[in-house]
């Protein structure tokens, strides 16, 4: 396949934009215009003429922009653009004329929107509204967060079929104010997009985008969902925020653009067997909130468009951007020496003003008649778990560059590297014992915008992750986030459930209201919704709560953490257990085969000082086996893994010791001096000799 190359061009920065405010008109004449509104209630349309942008209008709004769509006219091009401020939906034409400003009533701020002719659905976090002809026509309240929404194509599917993306894993799909069914997909899905932008071949295949980076087609039956094809994410890349399909290779196949919260822009094309592959990758150092792509600045050359959380529009275009003469000289476009010479003298009035400004400042507070204000920034924050390597990721993104920040935490957490960070960390001693577990602070370097951090807890201690932001703003100023480290952390909500495991079970009796162990249950466990959630795992209503897990070690903290909460609010429970002993080898087994890799990898890394020091003695070395030879050759890779995972040897010591101390602790005995003996066994670990001492040393 032949290789992709675009090149970046920037357009404008406006201020902070959401996920879904950029969008490019249909194509008039030779050029398409470009519609972007950010959170400072500012939409405006531009479009390029010889390399400098041409602006068509702006238009105020009352609060900030949350969303930008396009519609029109059933079967008309979607020319109209459509802008949701608070719970008002604001319309104008592509000349800027204002044709609509409606007020939804909506109890939450528009979060999410779609626009199908003289259909209009509105989401906010919870709430979805579908308006026909600014009408309220129907109406629902989810259990969990709206993160986007859509309409099949109602001339193509004969109905008016709208899905939501929602927090706790599912595509909602809806028919008029009731729930037709749920999709499950592997991740919060964060966006969604028609298939081929049109929904497919029958006009009802959804594209959807996760916030742990994968991506997925769902074909939406009448009665049940089909699952076409999903796109793991191995490189951890980050999560998607934005879609689209255009031929960018030019091969008559539409190609899946991407653009992801880690800054990454991806292009991929399809193979003969459908299956996506990668042709271009793009990074900058902000989340591209939109992506779309068209023919923006010359006509002929086409060019994906992004749009970036610090409000950056740009391009990767496919003209090239030098000209070149001969096999050396390189002849540069004097169009962009114009432009780089009127920028420089932009950039020098800015500065004379900035002087200007602050010496005025300086003379007023030497007056001391004037005061600093404190000034505001928003904060652009996640903090997710990765399943894979049972850690949480922290990223945090500013418009301005980020000076430093500090973490302090009251629980023992680990600071895992992170490739693409180039802040330097460093540790300040402090005190367990007055509750203060880590203070570290990363120093970032100049215009670094975004940071990601990557964070390992440790189940059964749950407390709060302090983080402080400094960004390089005059006077300096602070902003604080709180992160809280729930008792089962590293517990993920999952659709499917395998009910064949031995499961132990805990059951709570006591005058509790279900809102109050529903509280109880938010408290212990990540990624509950706000309203009780269905299913028979962990089920509760008022006055009985029924848990069950295959690991001991989850119901013991369960248990010390519901007793605790429920003593705090001077409620008595009645507790019982029933603790099934073959979950102990089943859950031993499920850790087997990681605690095997480590102890391995361990041992390599182990050898490899010795047999570097053999390499350098010995010519020939094909008297060593092939296993000791392997392990010369990936001697790099195998320490750079080993490094990359500190203590997690440990960490699987732990769990294991864990499990024996709680296994015995439902029986009333406390077997806490025969742990050196069990280290000892994990030390000569074998899998049956460790099942055998669990099952015999008390």
């Amino acid at each position: 396949m032949m290789q992709l190359d675009l090149s970046r061009v920037d357009y404008l920065q406006v201020g902070i934009t959401s996920q879904g405010s950029m969008r490019l008109l249909p194509i008039s004449g030779k050029l398409q215009k470009v519609a972007v509104a950010d959170t400072d209630g500012m939409l405006q349309v531009f479009g390029m003429k010889k390399g400098e942008v041409q602006n068509v209008f702006k238009a105020p709004a009352p609060q900030k922009i949350t969303r930008l769509v396009l519609g029109g006219a059933a079967g008309a091009q979607k020319d109209r653009i459509f802008v949701s401020t608070g719970s008002e939906v604001r319309g104008y034409t592509k000349k800027g004329k204002n044709f609509l400003n409606f007020n939804t009533n909506m109890s939450e701020p528009i979060q999410s929107m779609f626009v199908e002719g003289p259909e209009l659905f509105a989401c906010g976090n919870f709430v979805y509204n579908h308006y026909h002809d600014c009408k309220d026509t129907h109406y629902m309240l989810c259990g969990d967060r709206i993160n986007d929404v859509l309409c099949l194509p109602p001339e193509r599917t004969q109905e008016l079929i709208p899905v939501l993306a929602c927090q706790d894993r599912v595509l909602r799909v809806l028919q008029e104010s009731e729930l037709l069914y749920e999709v499950e997909v592997p991740g919060p899905p964060t966006c969604l997009q028609l298939s081929e932008n049109t929904g497919g071949e029958e006009g009802n295949e959804v594209l959807y985008g996760t916030s742990d980076g994968r991506v997925g087609v769902v074909q939406i039956g009448k009665l049940a969902p089909t699952h076409r094809w999903e796109m793991p994410n191995e490189k951890r890349s980050g999560g998607i925020l934005c879609m689209d399909n255009f031929d960018i290779t030019s091969d008559g196949v539409l190609d899946l653009i991407l653009g992801r919260d880690d800054g990454q822009v991806e292009v991929y094309s399809f193979d003969e067997a459908d299956e996506p592959v990668l042709r271009f990758s793009h990074s900058c150092s902000e989340s591209i909130t939109s992506v779309q792509a068209g023919i923006v600045s010359t006509p002929g050359y086409e060019e994906i468009v992004c749009s970036t959380y610090a409000g950056w529009v740009f391009g990767l275009t496919s003209e090239q951007q030098t000209k070149e003469m001969g096999p050396s000289e390189v002849k540069v476009d004097p169009m962009a020496v114009t432009k780089i010479n009127s920028l420089k003298s932009e950039l020098d009035n800015l500065q004379q003003k900035v002087s200007t400004e602050r010496e005025k400042y300086q003379q007023s507070a030497y007056s001391k008649t004037a005061v600093s204000a404190i000034p505001l920034f928003n904060i652009n924050d996640k903090f997710v778990l990765n399943r894979e390597d049972a850690s949480y990721t922290l990223s945090l993104e500013l418009q301005m560059p980020i000076d430093n920040v500090l973490l302090q935490s009251d629980v023992p957490v680990d600071l895992l590297d992170v490739e693409k960070n180039s802040a330097v960390v460093s540790f300040s001693a402090c005190n367990p014992e007055d509750g203060n577990y880590l203070l570290a602070t990363y120093r970032c370097q100049a215009n670094t915008t975004r940071l990601e951090l990557k964070i390992r807890s440790i189940e059964g201690q749950h407390g709060t992750l302090q983080v402080y932001i400094t960004p390089r703003l005059q006077p300096k100023t602070c902003q604080l986030r709180c992160y809280p480290i729930k008792p089962l952390s590293l517990h993920q909500r999952t659709h499917a459930f395998d009910e064949d495991r031995p499961l132990n079970t805990l059951k709570l009796k006591g005058q509790f209201s279900l809102a109050e162990m529903h509280s109880w249950v938010c408290f212990s466990l990540p990624e509950v919704p706000e309203r009780p959630p269905a299913g028979d795992v962990a089920s509760f209503q008022k006055g009985e709560g029924i848990f069950r897990s295959d690991n001991i070690s989850t119901i013991s903290i369960l248990k010390d953490i519901l007793s605790k909460e429920a003593t705090n609010k001077k409620i008595r429970l009645d507790i019982t257990y029933d603790i099934k002993e073959e979950s102990i080898p089943h859950t031993l087994a499920l850790i087997h085969p990681r605690l095997e890799y480590q102890l391995l990898l361990a041992k390599k890394v182990q050898l490899i000082d010795g047999l570097k020091e053999l390499q350098v003695n010995e010519n020939d070395l094909t008297f060593l086996s092939p296993e000791y030879q392997q392990i010369l050759e990936d001697a790099d890779k195998l320490q750079a893994e080993f490094k990359r995972q500190p203590c997690h040897l440990e960490r699987l010591y732990g769990m294991i010791t864990d499990l024996y101390i709680d296994k015995y602790k439902f029986k009333g005995q406390n077997v806490r001096g025969k742990v050196p003996t069990l280290l000892e066994v994990l030390d000569n670990y074998d899998f049956n000799s460790l099942v055998q001492f669990f099952e015999t040393s008390a």
